[in-house]
C-alpha cells in the first residue's frame, strides 16, 4: 500500500480513539481568561493579550491539532510552537476578516513507563532532572505557544495514531526549552507535511550509555510502532574520555551501541537512520572547519553502510554551512551570541534542520513525499534575516549541557 494511502487510513482510524476537544481562543473569550489548572485546560503563566501559552491535559500520545486562524477585526501573523518550543507553524498571515485552517501533529509524553513484571529488572519512571520537570515536555498536558501577532479563533485537539519519527540524541538534537538555544530536532516538525509526527526524546549532555541508564530509550521504545522511524545521533559527549562512565571508543563500543539501538528498532518493526554529529565551530587560518569528530562521524558512515540504513551526514553538511557563512558570520547561528561554538540559536537550528530535511528527501524515499521544506544547499545557506523565527518568551543564560 502506498505510504500516503496508509497514512490516511491510520489517521482516520486514530480519530475515533476519543472525541475531539475544541476551545474558543479568540481575543476576549472566557478560555483566554482562564488560568491552567491540573487536569483541565487554560493559560500558562506568562501569557499576555498578545503572545500566550495554552495547555490541555491529555495522556501520552500523538494529537492532531487543528487551528482556525484569523479575526474579524484585525490582521494576524501567527507563529505556533508546541511543548518545549517545537516549531509547528511559522508566520501564518491572515488579513482582517480572513480565516484559514492549519493542522499539525504533536507528540506528548510523561516520565511514566509501563511497569515491568514482578521480579523483572526495570523502572517505572524516566530519570528526568529538575530542569526537565520545569519544561513543557515531561508533563501531563499538550502546550501550544502562540507568538508574533497571533490571531487564533479556535483550536481542536484529538488523539490519532500516526507514523512517527523518534529522535534519540544529545543537546544538538533536543527540544531546547528556552531562548536563545535551539536545536535541529525542534525545527524539524515545521518541515514535514503534518501527517508524520516527531517525538524528540533527545537530551542535553546525553550519550549512548546515559540514554539507556536514564531509561530514556525504554520510554522511546515503549511508544514505537511498526513503520515508525528512529533517527540516532550521538557523538559529542560519547567521545569524552574524561567521562569514564559513558565514554565510548569510536572503533569499538561506539558502533556496538549504535548497532544495538538499530536492532531494538528493527525488533519492533521500525526503521532506523543514523545521523552524524554536526561539527563544532572551530575555524583554522584558511577558513576551514577543524575536525573534532572525525573518527566518530566515520564510524557512523561505516556502520550505516554495513547495516544498510539511511545516512544523514549532518557532520559534512554542518561543515559546508559554517564555511559558506565564514568565520565572521557563522557565530550568528550559534547560542550565547556566538560564544558557544557547539549549540545553535534559532537561525543555526533552522539551517541544520533544513540540511536534515534535504537528506531525508534524497535518502529516505518513504519519508521524502512528506518533506515540505524548500530545497536546501548547505553551501548556499539563507541569511538570518531570511529565516527570522519569532523568539519564545522563555529565556535562559545557562548553556545546554555538553559541548
Amino acid at each position: 500500500m502506498p505510504l500516503s494511502t496508509s497514512l490516511a487510513l491510520i489517521l482516520m482510524a486514530g480519530s475515533s480513539i476519543a472525541a475531539p476537544q475544541s476551545f474558543d481562543l479568540s481575543s476576549g473569550s472566557a478560555t483566554r481568561q482562564t488560568p491552567y489548572q491540573a487536569g483541565g485546560h487554560g493559560m500558562e503563566p506568562g501569557s499576555t493579550d498578545g503572545d500566550f501559552l495554552f495547555s490541555v491535559a491529555v495522556p501520552d500520545g500523538t494529537y492532531r491539532v487543528t487551528l482556525k486562524l484569523g479575526d474579524r477585526k484585525a490582521a494576524g501573523d501567527t507563529t505556533v510552537k508546541a511543548e518545549a518550543r517545537r516549531l509547528m507553524l511559522r508566520n501564518v498571515a491572515t488579513k482582517k476578516g480572513e480565516f484559514i485552517q492549519r493542522q499539525f501533529l504533536v507528540n506528548v509524553r510523561s516520565p511514566a513507563l509501563p511497569p515491568p513484571p514482578a521480579n523483572a529488572p526495570g523502572g517505572t519512571m524516566v530519570r528526568i532532572t529538575s530542569g526537565d520537570a520545569r519544561e513543557y515536555t515531561w508533563d501531563d498536558r499538550l502546550t501550544l505557544e502562540f507568538l508574533g501577532k497571533p490571531q487564533v479563533a479556535s483550536v481542536t485537539i484529538e488523539p490519532v495514531s500516526a507514523p512517527t519519527i523518534f529522535l534519540a540524541g544529545d543537546s544538538t538534537v533536543t527540544d531546547q526549552a528556552a531562548e536563545p538555544a535551539a536545536s535541529w530536532g525542534q525545527m524539524l516538525p515545521v518541515m514535514l507535511d503534518g501527517t508524520v509526527a516527531v517525538a524528540n526524546h533527545a537530551k542535553s549532555g546525553a550519550t549512548l550509555k546515559s540514554f539507556l541508564t536514564d531509561l530514556r530509550f525504554d520510554k522511546l521504545l515503549s511508544a514505537v510502532k511498526p513503520g515508525d522511524w528512529l533517527f540516532i545521533q550521538f557523538g559529542h559527549n560519547d567521545q569524552k574520555q574524561e567521562w569514564p562512565q559513558t565514554y565510548a571508543d569510536a572503533a569499538t563500543t561506539y558502533p556496538a551501541y549504535l548497532r544495538a539501538y538499530i536492532a531494538e528498532a528493527r525488533r519492533r518493526g521500525a526503521h532506523a537512520a543514523l545521523v552524524t554529529s554536526p561539527e563544532r565551530r572551530n575555524f583554522d587560518e584558511s577558513g576551514h572547519i577543524k575536525d573534532t569528530l572525525g573518527s566518530y562521524a566515520d564510524a557512523v558512515r561505516k556502520l550505516a553502510a554495513e547495516e544498510r540504513v539511511p545516512l544523514i551526514d549532518l557532520n559534512a553538511d554542518s561543515r559546508a554551512i559554517y564555511e559558506a557563512l565564514g568565520p565572521q558570520v557563522a557565530p550568528t547561528a550559534f547560542n550565547d551570541g556566538g560564544k558557544d561554538k557547539t549549540h545553535h540559536n534559532n537561525y543555526g537550528a533552522w539551517l541544520l534542520a533544513s540540511a536534515v530535511a534535504e537528506r531525508i528527501r534524497t535518502q529516505i524515499p518513504e519519508l521524502a513525499p512528506h518533506i515540505v521544506a524548500a530545497p536546501f544547499v548547505p553551501a548556499q545557506p539563507p541569511s538570518a534575516a531570511q529565516v527570522a523565527i519569532v523568539p519564545s518568551r522563555a529565556h535562559s543564560d545557562v548553556r545546554p549541557a555538553g559541548n
